[in-house]
């Protein structure tokens, strides 16, 4: 994939419809089980990793307390590795009165998750070689954005990594401690809860607005881990679309009220209104999107004489080749003899 800000993919129809991966059904519904992978972990040490390797939970007490005071006030501000979720962005372009494209276009560069490989905008650090301060970062009197900072320099110095079980639906999520040679606020004698540190830097709504965007993400790396299904990287044009979905929610609104979006998918009237409004309400539909066209997931619905269209297309292929193929796309919308809807079989009983 090329540089992803060299992103518009509103031409490509492609994207309106899911990815197909020939006719393996545990691919889309399951991926890899037993898969962990980092969402925040604010790693900058090259010598080796700062992260002590134990799981904490919500209960468990940790000392730690940063303020002007500490001999390394603002150092973990410099050369760090910050990925904007796209709560950040939308938080940080309120903050500064502007439309979430120019915070990525002002403070952004476009880079790859290093696990999914999916498209990510990270933070700008100054300097030739990204090493130098935060450009948030006033030097006297620390970040210029607190209260609209990023996630990552919330959880900082805690860790975050979602787990997924082979065989279990829902992921779960694992905090750890970051200790960095240079960090003197592990010293203080404040002491908290992990419960208690989240809340006092405000992560909950974050946490829970990026819920989808760290599935995409997961499922992603799964993905990836093994190859992929029968080895196929996620397609370009679907790369191209998450990134423009995190970093450009008005071109995102262009795609959907452009294209023959909502004559595909059935959309309720008073959410298609909200679309027009409420940046979140779109994005979160955006997500669910995502994982319908990307996994096959059936988070959002063809509309009736869209499904129509395509089970006649299975039914050609099946009379075409003696067997009806499992197009994964179409599973669950099988309608039955009442015109409702079977969830459980994709095929023509």
């Amino acid at each position: 994939m090329s540089d992803p800000k060299d992103i518009d993919p509103l031409d490509d129809d492609s994207v309106l419809s899911p990815t197909s991966y020939e006719d393996d059904d545990r691919w889309m519904a399951e991926g890899v089980g037993g898969f962990e992978m980092p969402v925040f972990e604010g790693v900058r040490d090259e010598s080796g990793s700062p992260v002590q390797p134990v799981q904490l939970t919500p209960d468990t007490k940790f000392r730690f307390s940063c303020h002007k005071g500490v001999s390394c006030w603002n150092k973990c501000c410099h050369g760090a590795d910050i990925t904007l979720t796209p709560f950040d962005i939308l938080q940080l372009a309120r903050y500064f009165s502007v439309r979430p494209r120019n915070i990525v276009a002002d403070f952004a560069v476009p880079a790859f998750h290093e696990a999914s490989g999916m498209p990510v905008p990270k933070l700008v650090m100054r300097g030739k070689d990204g090493k130098g301060a935060c450009v948030f970062l006033d030097e006297e009197e620390g970040c210029k954005v607190y209260e609209a900072r990023p996630a990552t320099c919330r959880y900082y110095p805690l860790g975050l990594a979602a787990m997924k079980m082979k065989g279990h639906e829902q992921k779960e999520e694992m905090y750890f401690l970051v200790r960095e040679d240079y960090c003197k606020g592990h010293d203080e004698p404040r002491e908290q809860t992990v419960a208690q540190f989240r809340k006092k830097q405000g992560v909950e709504p974050y946490d829970l607005f990026n819920e989808r965007w760290v599935e995409i993400l997961m499922k992603a790396a799964s993905w990836r881990s093994v190859g992929g299904p029968y080895g196929k990287d996620i397609p370009k044009p679907m790369k191209q679309m998450f990134y423009m979905l995190c970093t450009d929610i008005d071109k995102f609104r262009e795609f959907v009220f452009t294209t023959t979006f909502l004559e595909r998918y059935d959309v309720p009237e008073d959410v298609v209104k909200a679309f027009e409004k409420s940046d979140e309400t779109l994005m979160l539909f955006g997500f669910d999107w995502m994982k319908h066209v990307i996994f096959g997931e059936e988070t959002v619905k063809l509309k009736d004489e869209v499904f129509a269209d395509a089970f006649a297309e299975a039914r050609d292929n099946w009379m075409k080749y003696g067997e009806l193929k499992n197009t994964w796309k179409y599973k669950g919308r099988k309608r039955s003899s009442g015109g409702e809807e079977n969830p459980e079989d994709g095929t023509d009983g």
